[in-house]
């Protein structure tokens, strides 16, 4: 046995069976043993970075880690971006990155780079194997790491005769540590101050958006009549009739400190302090959070956040109540494109058990009300604001969750970074519905020419148009074997949306927003 089959057979045996990859020369050994041990799924996908985001969107709803396949340093390098949003959304993934043998090291061939200096900076842990008879312990120490509390992501580089030598050895599984639990005096403390009466903000994060660790959350917040708030971008989070209706954080600074405004003390529920996403210049704050808040930690980002909300809810003797009942479903809408009217008509259509994955950015920040009525679903966010994650994210999700039609909402812009992630859900048939704004601009960059306050000319605004000439989503989509169509209305969208979702495979609505 080589170290490449004994890497696979451990990866098997420690329950990853999914491997997205866009591999090269350094790689070849471990391609071939794919042939010969049977069990691992493999995804291939064109730019590096549709394989890390697609290994990030798969971890989000199948609950484990994919590995992926990346060619030495610079296929590491190219998927940098979505490792690190796929590192704020503490997702578990196995990077397997190819590098040249030991012994031609040395020669400073041209793919030699710094593998472990750009891999640690999106990675929890990182190690390059020594030899083909490590390789199959080093992998099961990687997917222990991986799956650690709250899920990191594992780096393992792999020198070409590593995989190519006799000598592998399969290794068992590494036991996964518990899930570190809140102190019982981070529990009495939350429950202190919540019996005081003063304004109280709970901020949920991580496992405390999931359906059940809400409905906790919901037991609190009537007993006390605290206020609930999620961080304002999530990996997963639960929505949908029969879910707790929680609103987000805003984006937009001056919004989110009017949302937290009065707030007297604030609990933190499986995330850090929030903060805005950029300094501006002057006296814009730096955090939403009012300056004579007090803030009090329930769980921290490594401990068991939904378990906390629970044990609170018992500390409070908070008893079950019902889901509030959000209201009646919207009608899909007649008329011109605009948030309001593709929101509402996205909830009117929806299917059950959907997910949606957010790239939509400006023209998105308003859906979230319109959809508390809309069957239940999971929505993931780009959660690190390197954008190009949605597509890929999209893809990796049809593959982790079968069966459930993805609903990708993507501004055109962000979508030019990965739109190669068309050709994999054509290739694997993936249920996926891309919803595409096309605004033919990055308006989130317009927005923000204001906010600090520069005085834009013609130069600068050129940079943020992207017509001259216009992008045709509905051919770019058909190159890469993607149905489309495009829609200038509520009702030409509401007719496509319905087909789409109907039918198997992916299908593309660019909508002329």
């Amino acid at each position: 046995m080589n170290g490449a089959e004994s890497l696979v057979h451990t990866l098997l045996k420690s329950g990853v069976d999914t491997c997205f990859s866009n591999p090269g020369t350094s790689e070849m050994h471990f391609v071939a043993a794919l042939d010969r041990v049977p069990g691992m799924r493999c995804v291939l996908g064109l730019f590096e970075g549709v394989v890390t985001g697609a290994a990030d969107g798969y971890a989000r709803m199948s609950g484990k880690p994919a590995a992926t396949l990346l060619h030495c340093g610079p296929g590491l390098a190219n998927g940098l971006a979505n490792l690190h949003n796929a590192r704020r959304a503490q997702t578990p993934i196995v990077n397997i990155v190819g590098d040249q043998a030991t012994y031609h090291r040395p020669n400073d061939a041209p793919l030699t780079a710094d593998t472990e200096g750009w891999a640690r900076g999106a990675s929890a842990w990182v190690r390059t194997a020594s030899s083909s008879a490590t390789v199959g312990a080093d992998a099961a120490v990687a997917v222990q790491a991986a799956r650690t509390h709250p899920g990191q992501i594992a780096t393992l580089i792999l020198p070409s005769d590593t995989s190519w030598d006799e000598g592998g050895a399969i290794a068992d599984p590494v036991p996964v540590p518990p899930k570190p639990q809140s102190d019982p005096a981070q529990i009495r403390n939350a429950a202190e101050i919540l019996r005081r009466g003063q304004p109280t903000l709970i901020v949920l994060g991580g496992e405390a958006v999931h359906a059940g660790a809400l409905e906790n959350a919901h037991r609190i917040a009537a007993a006390t009549g605290a206020r609930l708030i999620a961080q304002g971008a999530n990996a997963r989070i639960s929505r949908g009739r029969g879910r707790v209706p929680v609103d987000r954080i805003p984006y937009v600074v001056d919004v989110a400190v009017k949302a937290l405004a009065g707030t007297r003390h604030v609990i933190l529920c499986g995330l850090r302090k929030p903060v805005t996403f950029f300094a501006y210049p002057g006296s814009k704050p730096t955090t939403p959070i009012p300056a004579d808040a007090d803030i009090h930690v329930l769980a921290r980002t490594d401990q068991d956040a939904a378990a906390a909300l629970a044990q609170l809810a018992d500390e409070l003797s908070a008893p079950r109540v019902a889901v509030p009942d959000p209201g009646p479903r919207p009608e899909p809408q007649r008329g011109p494109l605009t948030p309001d009217s593709v929101a509402a008509t996205l909830s009117a259509l929806m299917p059950e058990e959907a997910v949606i994955t957010d790239e939509a950015v400006t023209f998105g920040r308003g859906f979230f009300p319109f959809t508390y009525t809309a069957p239940p679903h999971d929505w993931l966010n780009s959660t690190g604001g390197a954008i190009g994650c949605g597509p890929p994210l999209a893809t990796g999700a049809a593959v982790g969750a079968p069966g459930r039609r993805v609903i990708a909402l993507q501004a055109d812009g962000s979508a030019m970074y990965t739109l190669q992630a068309l050709w994999t859900q054509a290739r694997e048939r993936l249920d996926v519905t891309t919803v595409l704004l096309s605004n033919r601009k990055y308006q989130i960059l317009l927005g923000e020419l204001a906010n600090v306050g520069a005085n834009p000319g013609r130069t600068a605004l050129d940079m943020l148009d992207l017509g001259n000439p216009d992008l045709d989503w509905t051919k770019l989509a058909n190159g890469m074997g993607v149905e489309a169509a495009r829609a200038d209305s509520c009702e030409g969208f509401a007719d496509l949306f319905v087909q789409a979702n109907s039918r198997k495979g992916p299908f593309l609505i660019e909508l002329m927003i």
